[in-house]
């Protein structure tokens, strides 16, 4: 197939960022939220998160329209800034969150149908394995067909997964009390939820995973129609899903109260449109929930296998990654994936806890790339590089990409020393590709700052290894 014809337009673009936001998450949110903040705490969160994602967004659009020669992303941006080990290991970290967040997928798919179907319980099954298993096979084979045709229906399960959530936003906001959105606004009432920081501390990580995938056209940048729709998709895409999230949250507080909604089995949203409008409320969200998660285990299946062919191309990963069928598909880099996706989904027949760690550890993982492209965008700009004569722009976007840092920063604190640890655990390992390819390339393993950087990685994850032995630190 021609490179022509891979060519992605600006509403494919919008569909990836907008389908690998929209997966799961936003289905659990009632319950996730309310397990851990009261309505005022979570409108605080909210209003951090969106400052600090669109600030994101921002320097995803601003690195893509600077620097049109990066075309894989968050791996290039750490790269170009920090060097080939920083740009390994954003990739390596994506990689691994994408992967993650799918094994998460698969489970809360077949969760959703044990409410109907017994056989599949909570998902993890061997009736429920052994039919993702299936499932993440015939998704295989479907983008080994092509990026562009597996784009095409992503764009179309896309568009039919927002529907029922904007039926929702609608019914909910007629069936939306004022008073019992206020009940203990603070959760004070509710000790366990700690205080107010505490809660908004406690939130971030949901929201971080419900965002995961905003990055997403700046990893197809390379195969774009037009340099300058990668900005736009991400915006677009962002402000649309923050919108979705928002009102779906805050909807749901005025709907059933806080300590209701913590109660709730997942996916929350199913239970309280059902409490609106009766069963077929939950039958049209868990309708919903299924187009939406195989909507976005194809544009993680895309993903995931994108970010390891653009870094085995560029020789920072094994050229053995690099390799590519007839249709432009990374199949070496596809078939690692969904091997290491099977692996995990078999993981979870024998560990009852998998489900809400990989979500946690998933959104961990995602950290460390977003902190190494927003640093890229601050050294950009105060380097003046792309800058001339555009003073004022520079001083914006350089405010901006701060912003944008500090963010990354506070999600690393609010994400805590346990998920930290298991990060570093996960990406000591990585070391091995890594040296494979320095090796096919004759150089040195690492410069003397890589040399601190992995020294402090592999400490972390020395002492994760043994809490988690002792028993001191858990999954």
């Amino acid at each position: 197939m021609g490179e022509n014809t891979q060519k992605l337009p600006l509403g494919a673009l919008i569909a990836l960022v907008v389908g690998s936001m929209i997966g799961g998450g936003i289905f659990s949110l009632p319950q996730n939220m309310a397990a851990r903040a009261g309505a005022g705490a979570v409108l605080i969160g909210w209003a951090i998160t969106a400052v600090g994602m669109l600030a994101l967004a921002f320097v995803f659009q601003t690195l893509a329209n600077r620097k049109p020669e990066l075309d894989s992303g968050v791996y290039a941006y750490a790269k170009a800034g920090f060097g080939d080990y920083m740009g390994f290991s954003s990739a390596w970290g994506y990689w691994i969150s994408a992967w993650l967040g799918n094994v998460g997928y698969f489970v809360l798919l077949f969760s959703t149908l044990g409410f109907y179907f017994p056989v599949f319980g909570e998902g993890n099954t061997p009736a429920a394995i052994g039919c993702a298993s299936v499932l993440l096979w015939a998704v295989h084979f479907l983008v080994m067909r092509g990026i562009k045709e597996a784009a095409f229906i992503n764009l179309v399960t896309t568009v039919t997964k927002v529907v029922p959530l904007v039926l929702f936003v609608v019914i909910a906001a007629c069936a939306f009390r004022a008073d019992i959105f206020t009940r203990d606004i603070w959760g004070q009432g509710s000790p366990q939820l700690g205080s107010v920081l505490e809660q908004v501390r406690n939130m971030m990580l949901v929201t971080v995973f419900v965002f995961i995938g905003i990055e997403g056209a700046s990893v197809y940048s390379g195969r774009a129609q037009r340099r300058a729709d990668v900005g736009k998709a991400t915006v677009v895409g962002f402000v649309g899903v923050l919108a979705l999230l928002v009102l779906v949250n805050v909807l749901s507080l005025g709907i059933m109260a806080q300590p209701e909604l913590a109660g709730l089995q997942n996916p929350s949203l199913a239970a309280v449109l059902a409490h609106v409008v009766g069963p077929w409320g939950a039958l049209l969200i868990s309708l919903g929930l299924a187009v939406s998660l195989l909507g976005a285990l194809l544009s993680w299946a895309l993903l995931c296998a994108e970010i390891l062919y653009a870094t085995a191309r560029d020789h920072t990963m094994p050229r053995f990654l690099a390799r590519a069928n007839n249709n432009q598909v990374p199949v070496n880099a596809l078939w690692l994936t969904n091997s290491m996706i099977q692996g995990f989904l078999l993981i979870t027949l024998v560990s009852a806890g998998t489900y809400t760690s990989l979500i946690y550890l998933a959104s961990s993982m995602i950290l460390v790339p977003y902190l190494w492209s927003a640093a890229y965008a601050v050294l950009l700009a105060i380097r003046a590089e792309t800058y001339a004569g555009q003073a004022a722009v520079r001083r914006k976007d350089l405010a901006v990409a701060l912003v944008a840092l500090l963010y990354a920063l506070w999600l690393l604190y609010a994400g805590g020393l346990k998920y930290l640890l298991l990060s570093a655990l996960l990406y000591a390992p990585g070391v091995i590709l890594f040296a494979k390819a320095r090796h096919e390339r004759g150089l040195a393993l690492f410069s003397p700052w890589e040399k601190l950087i992995f020294a402090a990685v592999l400490a972390g994850a020395g002492l994760a290894a043994y809490a988690l032995y002792s028993g001191l630190l858990s999954l």
